[in-house]
């Protein structure tokens, strides 16, 4: 069987290194992967912006199934149009995809279905959101609506830091903006939560801490996510029944409703105040680095996973995990969220040798000639299997200090509020 998969990050690597354990597959085709993905598959430099050039390449080279990692292949409409041509493909549609590709489109239903999530105001000119942010009470969460890679939300401690944010996303930082979300800040602790779905069945597919911040003591600016572990410290059986309940079921249902059957996985960004939950957002795919995180831990055969989401049998599928608790820690470029230089060489990373339960996810990395360069802000993903997070923390930042690379930075604290 050959397969696909769409995306060139570390939740991209970890979902072709799992699928590499399963003996039905006898080649991986990455669109376009990155350093790490060429030892177990074949990358593919293509056009993602032409749907037909990758349609045509699918069908010349007869791949069976295509899998589709990151947000904005999804909310462009890549599963419809790869559906039309009878390609199987794993992930929602262009209209499911809404979830994540307005966060507007997302209240709305909250408010319809009476999802938890923060109060907010949707607002459609700098004017009116400034008069607004005259009255409003402190600290605001501001919101670009569209796809932004996760770092599209303000969270603003006083009018000075508001104003900024709203010009900054009516100027088009985040894309053409015809509106903005301005919400209530919630006082909690952030959750991710997982669940894949073919439609008619939802499994659970377990949950995570995300660390956003670029500094340590989860200080400094947002990122697309400096590291995390599995399971979330918050989770719970009352608050996981709560979660399903209040938040999964009504949004699926409420989908439903208005014509949208959701395949694929459904990662639901929570805040979680004295056990109770709040939407704060949906995404349409696996986490980064919370899909680096998780899947380690999966027991069960991911390739029979995707083939029963599409062919809408999951609930014949009985989904396994290992029983231990897993750490991500993301090795960036010395200068990430801001500037930072590209095609720097990593000169150990290829001597680095990583044990059992150890491993290395590439996100912005590229090889010429054997060597390994740059080409992101978030490089490498190092995950450890373990009885604690300390033991998988401690293992981690060994790795990292025998590459002894001088262009990067980490934080060294990752899970500190479940190990300290």
């Amino acid at each position: 069987m050959k397969v696909g998969i769409i995306g060139s990050g570390g939740r991209e690597h970890s979902i072709c290194h799992a699928l590499n354990r399963t003996k039905k597959i006898n080649q991986i085709y990455c669109f376009p992967g990155n350093a790490g993905t060429t030892d177990i598959a074949q990358n593919i430099l293509i056009n993602l912006e032409n749907f037909n050039e990758l349609k045509d390449f699918i069908i010349l080279n007869k791949i069976d199934l295509i899998i589709v990692g990151p947000e904005k292949p999804l909310v462009d409409g890549l599963v419809d149009f790869l559906e039309t041509h009878n390609i199987k493909v794993f992930g929602p549609n262009k209209f499911a995809s809404q979830l994540e590709g307005s966060k507007i489109f997302t209240k709305n239903l909250c408010e319809k279905h009476n999802i938890p999530t923060a109060k907010f105001g949707i607002f459609i000119n700098t004017d009116d959101a400034i008069q607004f942010i005259n009255k409003a009470k402190y600290p605001l969460v501001i919101k670009a609506d569209g796809l932004a890679s996760g770092k599209g939300v303000y969270i603003c401690e006083e009018h000075k830091e508001a104003e900024l944010a709203i010009k900054e996303i009516f100027a088009g930082k985040f894309g053409k903006a015809e509106n903005l979300l301005i919400e209530e800040f919630l006082k909690g602790e952030e959750m991710s939560y997982f669940i894949i779905t073919d439609g008619k069945t939802i499994k659970k597919f377990d949950t995570a801490q995300d660390h956003k911040r670029v500094l340590e003591g989860d200080k400094g600016k947002n990122t697309g996510g400096m590291g995390a572990y599995s399971p979330s410290r918050l989770i719970n059986e009352e608050l996981d029944k709560k979660i399903i309940s209040r938040i999964i079921n009504p949004t699926i249902k409420g989908l439903k409703e208005i014509g949208i059957s959701y395949k694929g996985f459904l990662y639901a960004g929570l805040m979680i105040v004295d056990n109770e939950p709040y939407l704060i957002e949906y995404n349409v795919r696996m986490g980064d680095p919370e899909c680096q995180t998780i899947l380690p831990k999966l027991k069960s055969d991911l390739l029979e996973i995707f083939l029963s989401c599409c062919n809408e049998r999951l609930s014949e599928i009985n989904i396994e995990w290992h029983n231990k608790k897993s750490l991500c820690i993301v090795l960036c470029s010395k200068g990430y969220p801001d500037e930072f230089k590209k095609n720097v060489l990593i000169k150990n990373l290829n001597k680095t040798k990583f044990n059992e339960n150890e491993y290395c996810y590439h996100a912005g990395t590229t090889i010429t000639k054997k060597q390994i360069y740059t080409t992101g802000g978030r490089v490498l993903n190092f995950v450890c299997l373990s009885e604690s997070f300390l033991e998988a923390r401690s293992k981690i930042i060994s790795s990292i200090s025998s590459i002894n690379w001088d262009g990067g930075f980490y934080r060294k604290d990752i899970g500190y509020k479940v190990i300290d």
